[in-house]
C-alpha cells in the first residue's frame, strides 16, 4: 500500500499535454499470449472496469487511474500483472466484440477516444506513481488507506461521495438458511445470537470488527466469507422467512476512486482532473517519459 518511488522515470514538465512519449512500455497480461502496449492495455481495462455509458471524462479519469496503477503494479511492465477484479480486468478486442456485439464499433471510439485524449497521464505524489485504488460504489464515503489496511497513504483519504446513492449497486440483500449459515462459520448461530452481535465501525461507517461472544472478526474477513459486497453490512435472522438476512452498502473495498460517483461528478460538468484530484487528493496529473526507464 505504500508508494513506491518511480520520480526518476517520469517526466515533470509544465505541460503534460506537449510532452511527447517517444519509448513505448508494454504490459504482460497473465493469461494473453503476447505483450501488450501500454495504451491498448488501458483501452481493454477501462472497457473491463467501467460502463461504457458513463460520460467520457469518467472514462478518462478511469484511463489515467487504470495506468497509474498498471504502471505502478507492473514496475513499467516489467512483472505481469493478472486480469483480475483483485488487481486490473482487462478485455482483449475478441472479448469486447463478444461483449458489445452489434454496438461494438461505438463503444469502441468512445473508449479509445477516452485513452487517446489521456495518452500517457498518470497520477503522482511527490513526484511519484500512486496506488490508484478504485471501487464501483462507496457506502457514501470512501475508505480511507488506513481503515481498509492499517497504512496511512496520504492521497487515499476518506472523502464524501453522496451520489453514489444513485448507483444500482448501492444496496444488496443475501440470504442464507440457517443450516447454509452455519455451514460457513467455525461457530455454530443460534437464532438468538443474531441479536447480541455487536459491530464496531470505523469512520467511514464500515465495519471494522463484529463480536460474538468470545468470537471477533475483520470487517474483511466477514466480506470475503460470506462473498458480499462491501464491508458495511447489518446481519439479521428473519424469523418469518426462517433465513439469514445480510444487508449492504457499497460495492468493493471502497478505496480511492468510486466509479459510480465518477460519473456523477462528470454529469455535473466535472472534467477527469477534477475528479482525480477529489478522489485522489494533493496528487498530480503528468506524462511520463517512457524513454528515461
Amino acid at each position: 500500500m505504500l508508494p513506491v518511488a518511480f520520480g526518476e522515470r517520469l517526466t515533470v514538465g509544465d505541460s503534460p499535454e506537449t510532452t511527447e512519449q517517444a519509448c513505448e512500455i508494454f504490459i504482460e497480461v497473465e493469461g494473453q499470449k503476447e505483450k501488450i502496449p501500454l495504451e491498448t492495455y488501458v483501452t481493454g481495462v477501462v472497457a473491463a472496469e467501467m460502463p461504457v455509458s458513463f460520460k467520457k471524462e469518467a472514462l478518462k479519469a478511469q484511463a489515467i487511474a487504470a495506468r497509474t496503477y498498471a504502471l505502478k503494479s507492473t514496475n513499467y511492465g516489467e512483472i505481469a500483472i493478472a486480469p483480475t477484479v483483485a488487481r486490473q480486468v482487462f478485455y482483449n478486442k475478441e472479448q469486447r466484440k463478444a461483449n458489445w456485439t452489434s454496438n461494438f464499433p461505438g463503444n469502441e471510439k468512445k473508449i479509445v477516444e477516452a485513452i487517446n485524449e489521456t495518452k500517457g497521464q498518470v497520477l503522482l505524489y511527490n513526484n511519484e506513481l500512486i496506488t490508484a485504488m478504485f471501487h464501483s460504489t462507496s457506502n457514501g464515503k470512501t475508505e480511507s488507506a488506513y481503515d481498509f489496511s492499517g497504512n496511512d497513504v496520504p492521497y487515499l483519504q476518506s472523502v464524501a461521495s453522496i451520489s453514489d446513492q444513485s448507483s444500482p449497486k448501492f444496496s444488496a440483500m443475501k440470504e442464507w438458511t440457517l443450516a447454509e449459515w452455519n455451514a460457513l462459520w467455525p461457530v455454530k448461530w443460534q437464532e438468538s445470537d443474531f441479536n447480541r452481535v455487536q459491530y464496531f465501525l470505523n469512520d467511514s461507517g464500515r465495519v471494522e470488527r463484529m463480536q460474538l461472544g468470545k468470537n471477533v472478526w475483520s470487517g474483511r474477513e466477514i466480506r470475503t466469507l460470506l462473498e458480499i459486497p462491501s464491508t458495511d453490512f447489518k446481519i439479521a435472522y428473519n424469523s418469518a422467512a426462517g433465513k439469514v438476512q445480510v444487508s449492504t452498502k457499497g460495492y468493493g473495498h471502497g478505496v480511492g476512486m468510486s466509479q459510480y460517483g465518477a460519473e456523477a461528478m462528470a454529469s455535473d460538468g466535472k472534467t477527469a482532473s477534477e475528479i482525480l484530484h477529489y478522489y485522489y487528493q494533493e496528487t498530480e496529473i503528468k506524462k511520463i517519459d517512457a524513454c528515461l526507464k
